[in-house]
């Protein structure tokens, strides 16, 4: 008497992902409109926050691992250009050494941000200081916020 086993195959948990098929349900609702959303990224993009505080614009850019000479900064047609490449640091010489889980990332990026208001270029200045670029932009007096007096008739 023989024996048959039923093979069956069980899918990965992937498939049961709830986000596994999001890609597939924002494209319905929204089309082409956003193409590159879920492409698989290149490189590294850093993580970035613009805030307002007074009399400035302020960006700050989280570069790990990164120092100064590494980073452009450009400031063209109120236009704000970060660029920069962090090199990779893997060195597999050591005798008896390998990576059981590399997950750094490295290679070149470049971030621009337009300018909510018009910025004075020539105050414009920028420190690096423990892998974070930061960037005071001051308003010109023009974008400043200012009361307006309401005057008798």
């Amino acid at each position: 008497m023989s024996t048959n086993k039923l093979m069956t195959r069980v899918p990965s948990l992937e498939s049961y992902s709830p986000l596994s098929s999001m890609p597939a349900r924002f494209r319905t609702l929204f089309g082409d409109s956003f193409p590159d959303m879920f492409a698989p990224s290149v490189g590294w993009v850093p993580s970035v926050e613009v805030t307002e505080k007074g009399e400035d614009i302020i960006v700050s850019c989280e570069l790990p691992g990164m120092v100064k000479e590494d980073v452009e900064i450009v400031l063209q047609n109120n236009v704000l250009t970060i660029r920069g490449e962090k090199k990779e640091e893997r060195k597999e010489e050591v005798e008896n050494k390998r990576y059981l889980v590399y997950e750094r990332n490295y290679g070149s990026f470049s971030r621009s941000f337009s300018l909510p208001t018009n910025v004075s270029a020539d105050k414009v200045n920028a420190g690096f200081s423990n892998g974070v670029l930061t960037i005071h932009l001051p308003k010109t007096a023009e974008a400043k916020d200012r009361l307006i007096p309401i005057k008798n008739n």
